[in-house]
């Protein structure tokens, strides 16, 4: 739009006739010989007012020497030897003719024309630059108005999430904004719908096995003991893949506020814990960090973490690191790692990575996918990678500012 504007605005200079500024000395440099002539035969005709007069000197003052310049000559083409003065006197609002006449005094009369300002493209570039701002802030507040629509919908899509509640989008803008929103709202409803869904089934599921399962633990005391400690050994598995299947849909349907709380602290007692139970836990080092998160699943999530490094890891070694306004809780341990093709997955429900752990172990594979769960719904992120020996579990939490009111303790 800028460049049309430029571009039409050049062309229409270019396309306007200037004026014939010759044509319009000779007219002047004729009508001021016949005032000169006509001051010769009455000059006791001529009054003393400061416009049109008779002096015995010309008019003081600037002389302009262009249209002085552009007279004589006009009047030297049309064979009058005389020569006038045009300046601007400083008791007058309007320039004045100084014309000589034959006995030595001066006719002096205003001159009809205005005066041509300097010639420079300044008015121009100002009227342009004027028209180009205009234009800008026109456009950028229809741009705004009209991509404003499109950065809510881009709001709305990033945070849903399953279980969120989102607030529809408002349906309104131009056809294709409102077609959008409306497939975000439809999007948004049904995935609420099949994690809702979904998460009944699997509650259900899981409490509904506790009934028979406690039948089945009657029956086994009238086993066989070597038969008995297999089966109870089965139950107790069934047991821990239901309760950990039950706090896995428990995590992603509990609310996200949470309370100020040390992590610090929170890290070393439930190390401490571990070790008390005989995990190998080795707390290396912390660092005071004030976060905010609900205190008894992040301490969940933690230990999971820690028992994870320790059972498959050969050992977990935990230290503490914060940075400007985060902290970071890294979990290092000496197993053989997970291959690099399989760490996108190893936060899926169920996945298990026997290969390369070694002897199968105990567990039904959900406690990095609760762990995860845990560390997002409290702010922080939960990544893993592998080291030259072992692997890194890291999370990383924002930090809360220092200040008065905040818990001293775990």
């Amino acid at each position: 739009m800028l460049g049309v504007l430029v571009v039409a605005t050049g062309l229409s200079f270019l396309m306007l006739t200037p004026p014939d500024f010759g044509r319009v000395d000779d007219a002047a440099a004729v009508q001021l010989g016949l005032l000169v002539d006509l001051a010769e035969r009455t000059q006791d005709a001529v009054g003393e007012a400061p416009y049109g007069r008779i002096a015995r000197a010309p008019a003081g003052g600037h002389r302009i020497e262009l249209i002085t310049d552009s007279i004589n000559g006009a009047l030297a083409r049309r064979g009058r030897a005389l020569h006038v003065l045009i300046s601007e006197p400083p008791d007058l609002d309007w320039p004045v003719i100084s014309a000589p006449l034959s006995d030595g005094r001066w006719l002096i009369v205003p001159w009809g024309l205005p005066v041509p300002g300097p010639n420079n493209a300044w008015p121009l570039v100002g009227w342009i630059l004027l028209v180009a701002l205009g234009v800008t802030l026109v456009m950028v507040v229809a741009v705004r108005r009209m991509t404003e629509p499109l950065a809510l919908l881009q709001r709305t899509a990033d945070a849903i999430m399953p279980c969120s509640d989102v607030d529809p989008v408002p349906e309104k803008g131009p056809a294709e904004v409102r077609a959008a929103a409306r497939a975000i709202n439809q999007l948004a409803t049904r995935l609420r719908q099949v994690m809702e869904s979904r998460m009944r089934l699997v509650a259900a599921a899981g409490h509904d096995l506790r009934t028979p399962m406690t039948r089945m633990r009657l029956r086994a005391e009238f086993l066989a003991e070597e038969e008995r400690t297999a089966f109870i050994d089965d139950l107790d598995e069934l047991d821990r893949i239901a309760d950990s299947a039950i706090r896995l849909v428990r995590e992603e349907v509990e609310g996200d506020g949470g309370e100020l709380m040390r992590l610090d602290s929170m890290v070393a007692d439930t190390a401490a814990e571990l070790q008390e139970i005989g995990y190998a836990v080795t707390l290396a080092q912390t660092c005071p960090a004030i976060i905010r998160a609900r205190p008894e699943a992040l301490r969940r999530a933690l230990r999971n973490l820690f028992i994870n490094a320790a059972t498959h890891g050969r050992g977990a070694t935990v230290r503490m690191a914060s940075g400007v306004g985060r902290v970071q809780v890294l979990i290092e341990d000496a197993g053989p790692g997970i291959p690099e093709e399989l760490l996108p997955r190893v936060f899926e429900p169920f996945f298990r990575v026997d290969p390369a752990r070694g002897a199968p172990t105990p567990g039904a594979g959900l406690g990095l996918a609760i762990a995860e769960q845990i560390v997002t719904r409290n702010g922080g992120t939960l990544k893993l990678e592998n080291m030259a020996v072992g692997l890194r579990q890291v999370l990383e939490f924002p930090m809360v500012t220092l200040g008065e009111g905040l818990p001293e303790g775990g």
